[in-house]
């Protein structure tokens, strides 16, 4: 069985892979950990954007890279569900590929958790880089969810990487195929009684793109977030 697993999401982030993904490939073997990478850069049909070709050039002559390009049937959960579904490591991590997250945090989550009993480690964003814009949104999701859900006492749902013995993965039930994945994991996290932590990480500024997190994916966020509360 593979030791860890590395979903990395894509979408549209064009060339600013390629140093992203040397980094990480550096990394692993300098953490001398059995791994897989899994490229996830799944697009519409009509879309001009070159990332699917990039990342089927980087896993071309590398075994232990994989990567997933079919045509979206939803946003970023089904991007996220379709890497870690695909997954076959004993500890699955999941990060965006923007290089806003460090990437030193895949180490520093995989080296917690194997040595806890942990089901899984994740980090919050301690210090952003990415404006006052996206500081208000995050604290204000951040403070909705607690109120909403109150026993899990997460500082940042949304951050990454998120990693998760494959044991704890397999018991959740994950259907969330937009923005929504990342608070859908924290909350089978807490009907599960799943065994937590977060560290902190200094969050960088995107220089390679725009986000995409823009007023209808809050709206998304907050409706989401109201009907799992009813519903549950």
């Amino acid at each position: 069985m593979i030791e860890l697993s590395i979903v990395v999401l894509c979408y549209h982030s064009g060339k600013s892979i390629l140093p992203f993904f040397n980094q990480l490939e550096e990394l692993l073997v300098e953490m001398a950990v059995d791994y897989e990478i899994i490229l996830v850069a799944n697009d519409f049909a009509d879309s001009k954007d070159e990332t699917k070709e990039i990342v089927k050039k980087l896993s071309a002559s590398r075994t232990k890279v994989k990567t997933i390009t079919k045509i979206k049937e939803g946003m970023m959960g089904w991007d996220m569900l379709q890497g870690m579904n695909a997954s076959k490591g004993k500890y699955i991590c999941v990060i965006d590929g923007d290089g806003q997250f460090p990437i030193e945090s895949i180490q520093q989550t995989y080296e917690y958790i194997k040595t806890s009993t942990l089901d899984m480690v994740k980090t919050y964003r301690e210090t952003r880089h990415d404006g006052l814009y996206r500081y208000i949104i995050s604290n204000g999701y951040n403070i909705v969810f607690n109120i909403l859900f109150p026993r899990l006492n997460s500082k940042d749902v949304n951050s990454k990487p998120k990693i998760l013995t494959s044991e704890a993965y397999n018991k959740m039930e994950l259907k969330s195929t937009d923005w929504f994945i990342d608070a859908e994991i924290m909350l089978q996290a807490r009907k599960l009684n799943l065994r937590f932590e977060e560290l902190p990480i200094v969050f960088k500024a995107n220089i390679s793109r725009k986000s995409f997190v823009k007023v209808s994916a809050i709206i998304e966020f907050i409706i989401n977030l109201i009907k799992y509360r009813i519903k549950h």
